[in-house]
Order: structure tokens, then C-alpha cells, then sequence
């Protein structure tokens, strides 16, 4: 259960709760979040970012609102900046085998994990989103996190680089769903080319657009 329900930030401060975290005696405050619930194809995949003390969180803006140029320039100012950064993957068949948001949640577990491998265990987390990570750790749920929280942010930035560049990978192995343009969401380009080439082995096979054309 979130501990901070009655916590709210000043106008454009996105850094509000983590230094009101960090006052409360939460030394290690994190911000996560996840990419790809809405795409027919391809992995969910989720962040787990840790800013300094000393970080300038305006530049750490919501993915959607940044060019993958932009986004670039933000990752190589967080590794600069010694943010500390997990990542955690989940597969389009464990989406078809536990549904889309208990994937989403497992993505941001398995990156608090990987955050915790590389340097130590979150005291707080901040979720984007409305839902609780299936863990024991103190943490916020902030709908529309990413524009309340730079760590939120930051993480929705590596989650979306990280995605972008396993889509253009597939791309490569299968150009006809032009997955590099469209990442995997539902354009009628790309589901034109489900209808007609069937779904490939990265789809998923749960989600309406894939499951009629599944032999």
C-alpha cells in the first residue's frame, strides 16, 4: 500500500516527491515505468531509474513528448549524470500467458531487480501508473507519473529507447510489418500486413488484430 497518498507536487516541480522522499529518511528513491502495452507485437518493456542528489531533473521529460534523437541525448545525460539504471524485459509469449498488465508489472519488477543487482535495493519506488509492483518495498503509484516525477520520466526514456531498438531488430527479420515505423502498434498499415502475411512468431497472439488470423 502506498504510504504517501496526501503528497502533492508544486506546479512543473517534477522533482517534488523524491526530495520529499528523500526528507522522510528514503535514501534510495526511484522512479519506474514501462513501454509497449498497446502494440500487437513484441516485448513489454520497463525501467527502473535512481537520480542524484545533484541532478537537474528539467530536462528529464515523458518519452512521448521527445524525439528518439532527443531521447538519445537524455540516456547519455543520465549515464553522464551517474543515474543508476535497470531495465526488465518481458516476452510477447509471457503477455499472451498472463495478460498485458501482469506483464507490465512483471517488467518493472524485473527492473527494480536489475537495479538492485548493480547497486542496491530501492528504499521507495515511484510507479507510473495506478497499480503496485508485486513487491514488498515501499512505493507511489502516480497516474500520469511521468509528469510528476523526473525518475519516472527518465525511466519512461531508457524503456522506450531500449523497446525502439528490439523493434528495429525484428524489422530486420520481418521488413513486411515495417516494425522500425511503427514499433508494433495497431496502424492499419501494420495490421493490413497481418491480414495479409498472417502474424509472425513475435506477435501476440492474445491481442485482437493477431488471434483471428492465429491458425
Amino acid at each position: 500500500m502506498s504510504i504517501f497518498p496526501n503528497i502533492f507536487p508544486a506546479d512543473g516541480d517534477n522533482f517534488y516527491f523524491e526530495r520529499e522522499l528523500r526528507s522522510r529518511g528514503y535514501k534510495c528513491v526511484v522512479g519506474t515505468d514501462e513501454v509497449g502495452r498497446g502494440p500487437l507485437a513484441g516485448p513489454v518493456v520497463a525501467s527502473c531509474v535512481s537520480l542524484p542528489h545533484h541532478c537537474d531533473p528539467s530536462p528529464f521529460l515523458d518519452s512521448k513528448v521527445t524525439s528518439h534523437n532527443q531521447r538519445i541525448k537524455l540516456a547519455d545525460l543520465l549515464k553522464c549524470s551517474g543515474a543508476v539504471i535497470g531495465v526488465g524485459i518481458v516476452s510477447h509469449s509471457r503477455i499472451d500467458t498472463v495478460n498485458i498488465l501482469q506483464a507490465s508489472l512483471i517488467a518493472m519488477k524485473l527492473a527494480v531487480f536489475h537495479h538492485t543487482k548493480i547497486f542496491r535495493h530501492p528504499d521507495f519506488i515511484l510507479v507510473d501508473g495506478k497499480f503496485e509492483i508485486p513487491m514488498d518495498t515501499h512505493q507511489q503509484p502516480l497516474i500520469k507519473g511521468e509528469s510528476k516525477s523526473a525518475s519516472i520520466a527518465a525511466a519512461s526514456i531508457i524503456a522506450k529507447l531500449q523497446r525502439d531498438g528490439i523493434m528495429a531488430q525484428l524489422h530486420h527479420r520481418y521488413p513486411h510489418y515495417n516494425f522500425k515505423q511503427n514499433k508494433g502498434y495497431p496502424t492499419k498499415q501494420h495490421r493490413d500486413a497481418i491480414a495479409m502475411f498472417g502474424p509472425c512468431p513475435y506477435h501476440r497472439q492474445s491481442f485482437k488484430g493477431v488471434r483471428e488470423f492465429v491458425l
